[in-house]
């Protein structure tokens, strides 16, 4: 940290020089074979992990890895992302928002009527540019290990997106332990090597997996004097939920208590940590079952379920931990900056009652079963439910696919030379900043209006290198305005407020104004208390729709209305299956409107 004396301006000033001085150095090696000792890059995404789902954020959850993390960089506890994944990956690798970016959604959910757009695709767009690529040109080596889900056609697999190496899914999600899909919209799991279709080993756990590849790859030039970005997408903890028996072991019994006893001492020890004011309020989500209303088996299986999900990220932190081992015997890692985060927020299509017929025909026809016993591992489907998702997210609301807090706010970890440790960031930053930041870093300049011979959409991210080195408190001013959309969902940050609205069955469609500041667990609605700033806020959306080509769903759409369509148009073969399917992702929103009544 820079010495308090120094205004905030002179830091900032000095951080300015210190960045053009190590850029110069680095330019100058770059033109050397020798001595060249540029920052290697270790970015890390976790798959609908919730905002408290770490322990240096509040949870019960066993995360060593990166609660050391924490302790050594920087915590952000005001980090936004897309509320679904892949919208969030084009941005987080772009810089670019997803619409102009043509990820404005995930493939499986978008509507024909938007797809007869080319920026409606929900595949990378070639008019963006990977931060691998970048790096590549940079002469770095690049890496990509995990989910990809940015496309899958000519040119649109991270082997052609700027990445020398590759293993990556490129579904919405597969199975854990094997090689097979997890819903019946995919024929198989799509996995590839390099570009060409890849068979999974028979050992195959996707955490452990996708580490061991990481290594393998750094290691295969390890002394070539290049430094390395690597990319490593975990598949934890995105549906089926699932680990090894030796993680969910440690776990059975601690959520005995129910969903409404996790929400409640997550955010105690939130807020005592300091990730989210003292006086922070919850809301209770209308999707949140009544945990007394179980029956004691009811209550047990629940309770399973969500160990399950605790156990998936410990094994997560685990394998993590075996390749920032590796690093270290290599002595790598005090020159890596790693940077971890989550595509979005936690995942709440399971069923309230998973183990139901309905549900077990359906996934018995898939080679599923959801037995008790052997729920988690190989064969078994798990999920968790809209009320254990909203206990992973506490203190926020809502969840994954809607603008709320739970669905968009997720941890930032940032740690490596130059950034300062055991800080708690406050300031608002969003998902299109990481890339800026990672060229920053790295000393390699932001691409023009053309790269490689087309034009590209310039990036609309901001570096938090300022925020990283402890040069200045924030890197958006209080007039900027951030804007965001998803399938009706939408959202605009302006300084500490954000004006939300979120589209039913779990919303109501109403714009509303929060202060986040004060109200992360938006409870206190500001609309009417100042309608200047209200109005305003709604124009500057009304404003970032236009610039950012925004189509407005279709009437009666809803993402899981949109997936059953969608998967309906592929299997009208399988009747049987499409039925069952049809009932499992129905039953959801039966229940959010019975509720409603």
């Amino acid at each position: 940290m820079l010495p308090a004396l120094i205004s905030k301006p002179a830091r900032g000033i000095v951080w300015l020089c210190a960045l053009w001085l190590a850029w110069a150095q680095t330019a100058a090696q770059a033109q050397s074979d020798e001595g060249v000792n540029r920052p290697n890059i270790l970015l890390v995404l976790a798959d609908d992990l919730g905002f408290s789902d770490l322990g240096a954020y509040g949870s019960e959850i066993s995360t060593p890895t990166l609660d050391r993390l924490a302790e050594q960089g920087v915590r952000f506890t005001n980090y936004h992302t897309a509320a679904n994944c892949a919208p969030a990956r084009a941005m987080l690798l772009t810089g670019v928002d997803a619409h102009l970016a043509g990820v404005p959604n995930i493939p499986e959910m978008l509507a024909p009527e938007q797809m007869r757009f080319d920026h409606y695709q929900g595949v990378l767009g070639n008019n963006v540019v990977t931060v691998a690529s970048l790096l590549e040109n940079a002469g770095f080596n690049t890496y990509m290990a995990g989910k990809w889900h940015l496309g899958t056609g000519p040119g649109k697999l991270p082997s052609a997106r700027g990445f020398m190496r590759t293993v990556a899914l490129a579904d919405s999600g597969a199975d854990n332990w094997e090689q097979k899909p997890y819903l019946p919209i995919y024929d198989k799991a799509n996995w590839y090597a390099d570009g060409k279709p890849f068979d999974l080993p028979q050992d195959f756990y996707s955490s452990r997996f996708l580490v061991d590849k990481t290594i393998e790859f750094i290691d295969s030039n390890l002394d070539d004097g290049k430094p390395f970005f690597a990319y490593l997408p975990f598949q934890a903890v995105h549906i089926p939920v699932q680990a090894p028996q030796s993680f969910i072991d440690r776990y059975m019994g601690v959520y005995d208590g129910g969903w409404d006893v996790l929400r409640q001492q997550r955010l105690e020890r939130a807020s005592a940590l300091g990730i989210v004011p003292e006086h922070t309020a919850m809301v209770t989500m209308s999707t949140t079952d009544d945990w007394s209303s179980l029956t004691a088996e009811q209550q047990r299986y629940e309770a399973k379920r969500m160990a399950v999900y605790a156990a998936m990220v410990e094994a997560m932190d685990f394998h993590l931990g075996r390749l920032l081992k590796y690093l270290e015997l290599q002595g790598r890692l005090e020159n890596t900056l790693v940077v971890f985060t989550s595509d979005n927020g936690a995942e709440a299509s399971g069923p309230p009652r998973q183990n139901a017929p309905i549900n077990q025909r359906l996934l018995a026809s898939m080679d599923y079963n959801t037995d008790y016993e052997t729920l988690g591992l190989k064969g078994s489907y798990n999920t968790i439910s809209p009320s254990f998702a909203s206990a992973v997210a506490s203190p926020l609301a809502y969840y994954k696919f809607y603008a709320g807090e739970g669905g968009m706010r997720v941890p930032l970890i940032v740690a490596g030379p130059g950034v300062v440790a055991g800080e708690i960031d406050r300031a608002f930053t969003f998902v299109t900043d990481i890339t800026p930041t990672l060229l920053s870093y790295a000393g390699v300049a932001a691409p023009g209006q053309r790269f490689a011979g087309r034009p590209i959409e310039p990036m609309s991210g901001r570096s938090l290198m300022p925020l990283l080195t402890g040069a200045a408190d924030r890197v958006y001013g209080p007039e900027d305005a951030v804007g965001y959309e998803l399938a009706g969902h939408a959202a605009l940050f302006q300084g500490d407020y954000k004006l939300v609205r979120n589209r039913p069955p779990v919303g109501d469609g109403v714009w509303r104004l929060f202060n986040l500041a004060d109200d992360p667990g938006e409870t206190e609605d500001l609309s009417q208390r100042e309608p200047r700033r209200f109005e305003a806020m709604k124009q500057s959306y009304a404003n970032y729709a236009i610039e950012n080509k925004v189509l407005a769903p279709p009437a009666g759409y809803t993402h899981t209305g949109q997936l059953i369509i969608n998967t309906l148009h592929g299997r009208l073969r399988e009747p049987i299956l499409v039925g069952l399917l049809l009932v499992l992702l129905l039953i959801p929103l039966w229940v959010t409107y019975r509720r409603r009544l």
